[in-house]
């Protein structure tokens, strides 16, 4: 009779054990789905959040400025295969926005103070046409930097940038600075010199949406670009911009909370 017993019991701990199993399998499978969205060029909103309520819209990119930087804090624009050419226009002289109703900061303010006139939406990727890439020369479009920085990592950070468009057929790219207080400044309007640029990247051309972000201290660097990807959620915390915040909660949470570079560069 004790050993029916006893053998009973070995039978309902297993049953429980296996039974346990089964759930925690399962938690793990619901864990790791991959989240499904699909996206409508026509109808998705990438623009972030504006800190200075000062939203200009050109053609072919956007823009965010904050007058007391006399800069924009970000500027966003779609880079598809399509966009990308080897057209060889004659670079305009820098001009004044004219859609910046505070006025954006003028070139002369740049003059001998040691720092290039930095584009944000780089001129190499509106290539297509002639307008945009005239657009690009608006003050309201460059922010002071160091020439081995724009000519060295930044400009690296950039033709990676047009290789993933290539690559992917498409990216959306937000492009900025970090605009803190008490930063020094250039010429008689003050233009600040920010410490860190930044690169948000969302490409929705595979069957799951990838998003990557860069923060690069304001200096010459020769390391590898992957040394700089930091999550979208740190970068939100130190901007206080929301980056594609119209995407749903559930693919806005895990993609700001990845740091994958090898999704990208081997995907």
């Amino acid at each position: 009779m004790y050993n029916i017993v006893k053998i009973v019991k070995y039978s309902l701990l297993i049953i429980l054990l296996v039974s346990c199993k089964k759930e925690a399998d399962l938690k793990t499978a619901v864990s790791t789905e991959t989240v499904s969205y699909t996206f409508n060029p026509d109808e998705f909103d990438y623009h972030p959040t504006s800190t200075t309520n000062q939203i200009i819209f050109h053609t072919d990119y956007t823009l965010s400025y904050s007058e007391k930087h006399e800069q924009a804090e970000w500027v966003a624009y779609e880079l598809k295969r399509n966009n990308l050419s080897n057209s060889n226009f004659k670079r305009p002289f820098f001009i004044e926005d004219p859609k910046v109703t505070t006025r954006s900061a003028d070139w002369r303010n740049y003059k001998n103070s040691g720092y290039d006139r930095g584009h944000l939406v780089p001129a190499g990727d509106m290539k297509f046409s002639k307008e945009a890439f005239d657009a690009t020369f608006y003050t309201s479009n460059v922010t002071p930097q160091l020439p081995d920085f724009n000519n060295g990592i930044w400009n690296r950070l950039e033709q990676k940038v047009r290789y993933w468009a290539q690559k992917y057929d498409g990216l959306y790219v937000i492009t900025g600075s970090v605009l803190e207080d008490n930063l020094p400044t250039i010429g008689k309007e003050k233009v600040a010199v920010p410490n860190y640029f930044y690169k948000v990247l969302l490409n929705t051309s595979g069957e799951k949406p990838k998003m990557i972000a860069f923060l690069v201290p304001h200096q010459e660097s020769n390391r590898p670009l992957y040394e700089f990807v930091v999550s979208v959620k740190e970068l939100e915390q130190r901007t206080g911009i929301d980056f594609f915040y119209q995407l749903p909660d559930s693919i806005e949470n895990e993609l700001e909370n990845s740091v994958d570079y090898k999704k990208w560069s081997f995907n």
